[in-house]
């Protein structure tokens, strides 16, 4: 009996002494509450459409805030089921599950039993590392029992649940949701909603990525407590337990569509002014970008820049590896090859396993063999014949691409090394549309949108002729369409047709539907160098990226998408100059505007730069170009009177180019090598950029009626073409060049043989 009452005065003894401990040592050094009174969650950047559509996320932690209030039920139950069923019991220790942790301690070593609640995870998370020690385990209670005191149960639970790391980089239930099963919390699954449950125990062991079969153990081990717990029925735990889960295998959310470059360029400019604070505020950016628009974009860039690719023929395998006898290290050398070579929206990489007549296998690193016969083997064939060349005849290692079609067979394909770029403004506000920066941003993050300096060729001819009109020029002045060499100081230059046909007497309306070179050079020696060079500034070009030389009348110089289609918006909306513009605002994370931008107000004399008698009949004619002229494929297969632009080739087809408008939207489509070499000796802006162009209009200008343009005052119509009233009494230009030719100025003449266009 004696040793029993020593025993406890000993044990009480010691609990007073741990009791002093705590209080008088332990508590006035806890560290405060701000952090989880004031919480701060750190949410990612996200960039979002116009139509409020998600196209890019930056940060390192992924968290979607659910206020609990949100959070469904159902998901509260799984969660509480398997980490802490006494929760709203409790007032922060579970003294029954900490006597069994102490036991398992006590049997096992410390740091075997866990019996943290809820609430302590919290403490911890927040405020203690995850080090198994005693001091740590004692601060963790002290804080539980200092939280409970300042916060409600739901607070507590929302902050847990809104905080713990789940892995994939997701922290937060809402973001583990996006992140393993694409979808809001709120559309989960019991059986889906207890696999998000059994993640914070660990969540790299219970992965259902990386380790499936732990995850699925543990999702049944929530679903047999909640059946347990009676929180599910006998017909909802068997359902729960038969549901096949589809997991997304990536691990990261999706966006909704692609927009990579317009996502970066948003983020560039948040960056810019709220640097590091950009990646955790929970900053939202809301881009002028409409999802339809954007669709059709990237569509309709791929799908020609596929059908360009496929006219030049098959290339060859990208590389080959050696494939080792033994299969183990066989799928060892496969893995290693896949990993350098990122799929490409549906391009997939692969590694032949097997030739055979009229069958190829390949290797996709999915464990399922892919069997290419018939159709699927055109494309590639000169790779199967027997007269292949070692660099490009198909065999056992070699690394391919291939692609399925909507029936499930698979076909050999290649990714394009060429470039491409397709940009749509609205005409009257420069607000972004649609932008597509390259083939594959994941392959190149090079934005040939913004970033390429590029030859116009004769998309850059309306300029000259809209210079032309100021000068007494109208569609009716006659040019004469035949040879014509200039010397001057030793100098030669004789510029040609695309053609090499010449017409003779022409109007200045057909020289630019039919994009004739020799009458364009011929109206800017008429012009003058300086005063066109100068005159070009009004739509926005960078004069020291143009030649001060008859060149210029060819689009010699350099120029970029988005800079091209700013400048023809000019002919679009009657020559107001327009900036373009990407973000319309910029919210914080409780949806305060940080910054809005104000597009300018519609007819602002403030934005006036060209007579808006110059932008109709630039209109009139750059409408005729799109329906009889090079660009005729335009309003025929688009079916509107509305359409016109202007192709654009330069020397050997380097740079293919169509710039146009329709239906207040106004775009622009460029291909090329980034080393720039010929595209081919067929092709034009016409076979390159034009279908891009074509493709999105018919999806843009759907919903949008055709536009119909008001005759500006001082206009008049002299034998059926426009002129402006100041020139109809003789002032004005009827004819160029119809008499002998007159010298040319030696400083006019490019110092090299410039380019010839289209």
């Amino acid at each position: 009996m004696r040793g029993f009452i020593i025993a406890g005065c000993a044990a009480l003894a010691a609990a007073l002494l741990l009791a002093a401990y705590l209080f008088l040592y332990v508590r006035p050094r806890l560290p405060e509450l701000d952090v989880i009174t004031d919480y701060q969650p750190k949410i990612p950047l996200r960039v979002y459409t116009a139509d409020n559509v998600l196209i890019g996320e930056f940060g390192e932690e992924h968290r979607d805030f659910v206020p609990i209030a949100q959070v469904p039920e159902m998901m509260k139950k799984a969660l509480l089921a398997i980490e802490d069923g006494r929760f709203y019991e409790h007032h922060g220790i579970d003294f029954v599950r900490a006597g069994g942790a102490v036991l398992s301690n006590l049997r096992h070593g410390f740091g075997h039993g866990g019996g943290s609640t809820i609430t302590m995870q919290v403490a911890r998370n927040f405020f203690l590392t995850r080090e198994k020690v005693a001091s740590r385990k004692l601060n963790e209670i002290m804080l539980a029992l200092k939280i409970e005191s300042a916060l409600s149960k739901d607070q507590i639970l929302e902050l847990y649940m809104n905080q713990m790391y789940l892995g994939q980089r997701s922290f937060g239930f809402g973001s583990a949701a996006q992140t393993y099963f694409g979808k809001p919390l709120s559309e989960l699954s019991i059986a889906e909603m207890a696999m998000l449950a059994g993640l914070p125990q660990n969540p790299s062991r219970h992965n259902p990525i990386s380790n499936p079969k732990k995850a699925h153990a543990r999702q049944q081990l929530v679903l047999k407590r909640m059946r347990e717990l009676d929180y599910i029925s006998e017909g909802q735990y068997q359902q729960a337990l038969a549901q096949p889960l589809h997991i997304n295998s990536r691990g990261k959310q999706g966006f909704d569509t692609h927009a990579e470059y317009v996502a970066e360029l948003a983020r560039q400019a948040v960056y810019a002014q709220f640097k590091e604070d950009s990646y955790t505020r929970g900053i939202s950016v809301y881009t002028t970008i409409l999802k339809a628009d954007q669709d059709a974009a990237y569509a309709s860039t791929r799908r020609n820049v596929i059908a360009y690719d496929q006219r030049h023929g098959y290339r060859g395998p990208e590389t080959f590896i050696d494939m080792p006898p033994d299969p183990e290290q066989r799928d060892e050398a496969i893995d290693a090859a896949l990993q350098k070579r990122p799929d490409s929206d549906g391009l997939i990489a692969a590694v032949v396993t097997e030739v055979a007549s009229g069958k190829v296998v390949a290797d996709t690193g999915d464990g399922d063999a892919k069997a290419i016969t018939g159709e699927g083997l055109r494309f590639a064939a000169p790779a199967l014949s027997a007269k292949a060349g070692a660099g490009i005849k198909l065999r056992p290692g070699a690394v391919i691409r291939i692609t399925q079609d909507a029936k499930g067979n698979w076909g050999i394909t290649q990714v394009p090394l060429v470039a491409a770029a397709f940009v749509s403004l609205d005409a009257e506000t420069g607000a972004y549309h649609a932008m597509v920066g390259g083939f594959d941003y994941n392959l190149q993050k090079f934005n040939h949108v913004t970033q390429a300096w590029r030859q116009p060729g004769s998309a850059m001819k309306p300029f000259v002729y809209s210079a032309a009109l100021e000068k007494g020029f109208s569609p009716a002045t006659l040019i004469n369409d035949v040879p014509l060499e200039m010397q001057a100081g030793g100098k030669v230059w004789a510029p040609q047709n695309d053609d090499f046909k010449f017409d003779g007497p022409i109007t200045m309306r057909y020289a630019l539907a039919q994009s004739k070179n020799v009458a364009s050079v011929r109206i800017l020696r008429a012009l003058g160098i300086s005063y066109t060079h100068d005159f070009l500034e009004k739509f926005g070009f960078d004069p020291a990226r143009q030649p001060s030389n008859l060149t210029m009348a060819l689009g010699t110089g350099s120029v970029t998408p988005v800079q091209m289609a700013g400048a023809y918006a000019l002919f679009a909306n009657g020559g107001h100059q327009v900036e373009p513009y990407l973000i319309d605002r910029i919210v914080d994370a409780k949806g305060a505007v940080l910054m809005q931008t104000k597009p300018p107000a519609p007819n602002d004399d403030k934005t006036l730069a060209l007579d808006p008698r110059n932008a109709f009949v630039m209109d009139s004619m750059l409408r005729e170009v799109a329906r009889t002229g090079t660009g005729a494929a335009a309003t025929k297969k688009l079916g509107r009177s509305d359409i016109a632009g202007k192709t654009g080739t330069t020397s050997d087809a380097v740079d293919g180019w169509f710039a146009g408008y329709g239906g207040g939207i106004v775009a622009v489509a460029w291909m090329g090598y980034d080393d720039p070499k010929s595209l081919g000796g067929r092709e034009f802006g016409s076979t390159l950029a034009m279908p891009i162009w074509i493709d999105y209009m018919r999806t843009a200008l759907s919903t949008r009626p055709q536009v119909t343009r008001a005759v500006p005052a001082g206009l008049s119509q002299v034998d059926g073409e426009w002129m402006y009233d100041e020139f109809i009494d003789m002032n004005g230009v009827k004819t160029l060049d119809m008499e002998a030719e007159t010298p040319t100025d030696p400083a006019a003449l490019p110092e090299t043989l410039p380019v010839e266009t289209n």
